[in-house]
Formats: structure tokens, sequence, C-alpha cells
């Protein structure tokens, strides 16, 4: 490949891969078609792209991108997974994947500017919670004491109707005996 056409790929990675801070690293080797094609429609279906890639044009690619540091994964036949959900879905995603295919070699991920290597480093990685989770546990967190409080106000509240129920019926009793008195 002469240095112009290897040029021109490192951009088109570079520019696939613009705004990218996390992927996840397999090796493609061993994949037949088929089964690259329903993994592919899977990524697909969850936003997710892969990119098969030459080592050294995605080192070169990426030597001034927020993913300078990944790479340590890029060894032998790389594919990149990358997209728009969050990398512990796509850990979640490939531990599934390999599961149904023992073939499937899990290199890795770079998170966070942290590398997580290997199948324990996706394992690892698929356990966080996603953003959409951490929002919710944090929105929890926040609403609990809220929740709490209204709990509080609520039941004095019932204390206090109950007793303004009650004295509306004493009161209700001693009109109705002063009524009959009078008659």
């Amino acid at each position: 490949m002469s240095k112009y056409v290897k040029n021109l790929v490192a951009r088109e990675v570079a520019r696939r891969l613009k705004g990218v801070d996390s992927v996840a690293v397999i090796n493609p080797r061993g994949i037949n078609a088929n089964r690259n094609n329903r993994i592919r429609r899977k990524l697909r279906e969850s936003g997710l792209k892969m990119l098969v890639v030459k080592n050294s044009l995605a080192r070169r690619a990426l030597a001034d991108s927020p993913l300078h540091g990944f790479e340590p994964l890029l060894d032998g036949p790389t594919a990149l997974i990358y997209g728009k959900a969050s990398l512990p879905a796509i850990a979640r995603l490939l531990l599934d994947e390999k599961k149904s295919d023992e073939k499937l070699e899990l290199r890795g991920a770079f998170f966070d500017g942290e590398i997580y290597a290997g199948e324990e480093g996706l394992a690892r990685l698929s356990k966080l919670p996603t953003r959409e989770e951490a929002i919710g546990r944090i929105a929890a967190l926040a609403l609990s004491p809220g929740r709490t409080l209204a709990g509080i106000f609520r039941g004095q509240a019932g204390r206090i109707a109950s007793l303004i129920k009650a004295v509306e019926e004493r009161s209700g009793e001693k009109e109705g005996a002063a009524a009959a008195a009078t008659a």
C-alpha cells in the first residue's frame, strides 16, 4: 500500500472515530461471514459499529485523539467496536456473544483513559452502570430525602385530620343531644 493510500485510510479512520472516547477491541479472526453479519446486525440495533482496521493505520489515525493510549490492545487482526451506547452496554453485548461463540476473542476495552484487558476486563466493565443507570441512581438518591420528608408530613397530616374528624363527630353528637333536650 502506498503512503498516499495509507494517509487516506488513516484520515478516514480518524474521521469515523472523531468524538469517540471509548472503544472495545475484538479479534475478528475465526469469525465466518454469517457470524460476522449477525454480530454487526446486533451491534447496529444498539447503535454501534464495528471497524476492522490495520493496527499501524489505527495507531497513526488515533495518535492525537482521546483514544490515544489504547495501543496495547492492538495485537494481530483488530476490530474496533464503537458507537452511541455506553461501554458497559457494549461489554455486556460482547460477553453475550462470547457465550454463544467460544471462537470470539475479546481483547479488551479502552474506557475513561483506562485499559480493561481481555475477557476479565470486559466482565469487570460490564458490571459498571451505564450512563442511564447512573443518572437514575443519582436521581433516586436526590429524591429520597424529599420522599422521606413527604412521608413524615403525610403521617402528621393524617393524625391532624383524624383529630379534626373526631372533634367534628363529638360536636355533632353534642348538637344532636342539645336539640333532643330542647325538644
